[in-house]
């Protein structure tokens, strides 16, 4: 489901519609937007696709062109697809913004419109200006985020997700600190350490290593010296720390 439709005229204002097609699905995440030429699959009956999209999206944004005002005769045609996505906006309640294209294009006005369409021109409307095209997709950008909570909630939610090199604890109940790590040294007393892929040096206390999440690590102990290496399956756990206790070989 489309969050944004983007309405406009094909010969005035299709590249600004890309524009913020663009703009909004490297900010949001593909599809989040619905523009015709892109959105509507080869073969599929656009009307019904044209007038689902408005009613499934949180906002629409009508691109006006410098020659937008100058289509008289389709704003005031029933069949023109530019006219009915307003309406089927309005008459479905979904709020509309004005994206005047170009810094010379002028301001809607009553006086020019249907009476139909009349009230787009007492909305707010934003300009995206070529010339400071980057700016103003990031205030247009900033706009819908702040109409669309939905976004907004994306695009934060993307922004604290941790980075692909970055390292996570071991779910489940752990007791003790947990430590995961590519390499560590220091004491390490009573501590779980998952997922090594790097020498793990551990001095005295207990120390339980999962094996199943060691792949070709490599780990040193105190109190004399374990070496293991490549893979291995089951739990692996060593005590240290009572040096005078015999050994099974000297039992």
């Amino acid at each position: 489901m489309p969050d944004v439709f983007i309405n406009y005229r094909t010969g005035d204002g299709n590249d600004i519609a890309a524009l913020i097609d663009n703009e909004l699905a490297n900010r949001f995440g593909k599809n989040r937007a619905f523009r015709a030429s892109r959105s509507i699959p080869a073969g599929s009956a656009y009307p019904d696709a044209l007038l689902r999209g408005v009613r499934r999206s949180a906002l629409v944004l009508v691109v006006v062109g410098p020659g937008w005002i100058n289509f008289q005769a389709q704003l005031r045609d029933p069949e023109d697809w530019v006219r009915k996505e307003i309406l089927e906006a309005f008459n479905c309640g979904v709020p509309v913004v004005p994206v005047v294209a170009g810094r010379r294009t002028e301001r809607l006005s009553k006086e020019r419109l249907p009476d139909e369409l009349a009230r787009l021109a007492e909305l707010q409307s934003v300009r995206l200006d070529t010339q400071s095209a980057e700016a103003d997709l990031k205030r247009l950008g900033d706009l819908v985020a702040e109409m669309v909570p939905e976004l907004y909630d994306l695009e934060h939610a993307e922004a604290a997700l941790p980075d692909p090199g970055s390292v996570s604890n071991s779910t489940g109940t752990v007791s003790g600190t947990a430590v995961q790590s590519r390499d560590f040294a220091g004491d390490l007393n009573s501590t779980v350490i998952n997922g090594s892929a790097g020498p793990v040096h551990s001095g005295r206390g207990n120390i339980y290593q999962n094996s199943r999440h060691v792949s070709g690590g490599r780990h040193y102990s105190g109190d004399g010296m374990t070496n293991i290496e490549g893979d291995h399956r089951g739990d692996i756990r060593h005590r240290f720390g009572d040096s005078g206790r015999p050994g099974d070989d000297e039992r």
